[in-house]
C-alpha cells in the first residue's frame, strides 16, 4: 500500500524559506517583548481535560484534540463517553495555561508578572485558508496589574512589535466590554441573552448590519431591541457619535497610544467591537492592517479567569500577535527575503585545502556578517550559480588559483 507522505489535514510542513522567515518573525516578537521586561515562559502541550473544558475557552474547548486514557485506565469496553476514555487534551490557546502556571506558582510569582509565550496550540477544527489545527501564537500578558497601564504598556509593545517586523499602517480598534453590556441593556436585550447577541454582533465586518438583523430574528429576540440596535448600529458609522461611549479610562489609553504612534499607525475607539471569549471583562482590542480581512492581533481583560483557580480574583489582561496571518501576508506580500547576505563559498576537493575553504566562511561570517555555506564545485558551473540564486544566496566566492586571496562577487 502506497504511503500518504502529506501531512495531516490542517497542518503544515514548512520549507527553508518559510521555515527561516517564520524564524525571524517570532525573534523579532521575542526581543521586541522582552526589550519591554517581558519574560518568557513555556507549558506542556498536554493539560488536563477538566482544565481545558472548564467553561473559559468558549467554543475553543468543543475544538479540543483529547488524549486517551492508558494501560489500566483506559476501559474503551465500559466507557460511554468520549470523557470517559480521555483526562488529558493539546492546548488550544496558551491562555488557559497561563492561568494554570500562575496558580500552581502563585507564591513565587511578584506582581506584575509580566509574560512572554510563543508556542505551538491545536484546534480540532474545520482547515482553511488562514486557519490551520496547528499554529503558532504569540502572546504577551500582564498578571497582577488593575491599572490601565497594563493596557497601554501590552499596545504599545505589540504595535513596536509589529513595526520592528515591518507593519505599518495598521490601526488598533478599541472597545470595553462594560460599553457592550450597557449598550445591550439601553437596546432591551436581557442580562442572560448579551453573550448570545454579541456572537452575532462580532459578525458585524463579515455578514453587514442587514446580516446582524437577519440573524438576531432568526434567534427571536425583540423586535424593539433589534431595532434599536439596528439604529444605532447605522449611527456608529457617523464617527463622532461613537463618542458618546467613551469612557475615561477608554480616552486615558487612546491618548497615551496617540502620543506613542509617530503617525505609523492609528487607534480608535470601535463600540461594535466584541472578542469571541467570554471570558473578557473589560478593555477588548484587535489591529487591523490595511483593507486586509480578520485582524493580525487582538486581546483584552480577564480579571476573573484566574480566581477560577485559586478562589481569589487576580487582575489580568493579555494580547496575542497573529503570528500565522502575519507570515502569510508577508509571503502574500514578497515579504519573505531577510536583509542578511547569504554567501555560497564554492570548492574543489581536488585543488583545494579544506581547512583554507573552512578558515576563510569563518572570516566571512565574523567580518561581514553572512550567511556562509560550503558547496562542492559542479561540472556545469552557470547552471550551479542560478540553481545557489534560486536558493536565496546573493553572493558567492572561490579562492584564488595560488589558494591564497579570496574573491566573492554578487550573483545576478
Amino acid at each position: 500500500m502506497k504511503v500518504n507522505t502529506n501531512p495531516v489535514r490542517g497542518m503544515k510542513d514548512f520549507l527553508p524559506d518559510e521555515a527561516e522567515l517564520r524564524e525571524r518573525v517570532k525573534r523579532t516578537i521575542i526581543d521586541t517583548y522582552t526589550s519591554f521586561g517581558y519574560r518568557k515562559i513555556e507549558t506542556p502541550i498536554l493539560e488536563h481535560l477538566n482544565l481545558l473544558q472548564s467553561g473559559d475557552g468558549g467554543d475553543n474547548e468543543k475544538l479540543t484534540f483529547k488524549v486517551m486514557k492508558r494501560g489500566e485506565k483506559l476501559k474503551i469496553d465500559t466507557a460511554k463517553e468520549e470523557n470517559d476514555i480521555a483526562d488529558s487534551g493539546m492546548r488550544f490557546d496558551l491562555t488557559v495555561p497561563l492561568t494554570r502556571i500562575y496558580a500552581n506558582n502563585q507564591g513565587n510569582i511578584p506582581l506584575p508578572f509580566k509574560v512572554i509565550q510563543a508556542d505551538w496550540v491545536f484546534r480540532a477544527e474545520r482547515p482553511q485558508k488562514g486557519r490551520y489545527r496547528q499554529f503558532m501564537q504569540c502572546d504577551i500578558d500582564v498578571i497582577g496589574e488593575k491599572d490601565i497601564i497594563a493596557e497601554i504598556d501590552l499596545l504599545i509593545a505589540s504595535s513596536q512589535a509589529l513595526l520592528n517586523i515591518g507593519f505599518e499602517d495598521f490601526t488598533i480598534k478599541i472597545n470595553d466590554r462594560k460599553v457592550l453590556k450597557d449598550l445591550a441593556t439601553k437596546w432591551g436585550f436581557s442580562e442572560e441573552d448579551h453573550e448570545s447577541v454579541f456572537i452575532t454582533l462580532d459578525k458585524l465586518d463579515k455578514i453587514g448590519k442587514d446580516g446582524v438583523k437577519k440573524e438576531l430574528i432568526e434567534k427571536e429576540y425583540s423586535h424593539d431591541a433589534i431595532t434599536a440596535m439596528w439604529f444605532d448600529i447605522g449611527q456608529f458609522n457617523i464617527g463622532e457619535y461613537n463618542h458618546i461611549y467613551l469612557t475615561d479610562d477608554l480616552k486615558k489609553v487612546i491618548e497615551g497610544i496617540n502620543l506613542t504612534s509617530t503617525g505609523k499607525f492609528k487607534i480608535e475607539f470601535d463600540p461594535t467591537l466584541v472578542r469571541g471569549m467570554g471570558y473578557y471583562t473589560g478593555m477588548i482590542y484587535e489591529i487591523k492592517y490595511k483593507d486586509y480581512p480578520g485582524s493580525v492581533g487582538g486581546g483584552g481583560r480577564y480579571d476573573k479567569m484566574i480566581g477560577k483557580r485559586i478562589g481569589q480574583d487576580v487582575p489580568a489582561c493579555g494580547f496575542s500577535i497573529g503570528f500565522e496571518r502575519i507570515v502569510d501576508i508577508m509571503l502574500e506580500e514578497e515579504q519573505a527575503n531577510s536583509s542578511i547576505e547569504k554567501l555560497a563559498i564554492i570548492f574543489d576537493l581536488e585543488y583545494h585545502d579544506i581547512k583554507r575553504i573552512y578558515q576563510e566562511a569563518e572570516t566571512q561570517r565574523i567580518t561581514n556578517n553572512y550567511i556562509v555555506s560550503v558547496v562542492n564545485k559542479e561540472k556545469k558551473f552557470g547552471k550551479q550559480l542560478k540553481k545557489l540564486k534560486d536558493m536565496g544566496f546573493t553572493r558567492f566566492g572561490e579562492l584564488t588559483d595560488n589558494h591564497s586571496a579570496f574573491t566573492s562577487k554578487p550573483l545576478e
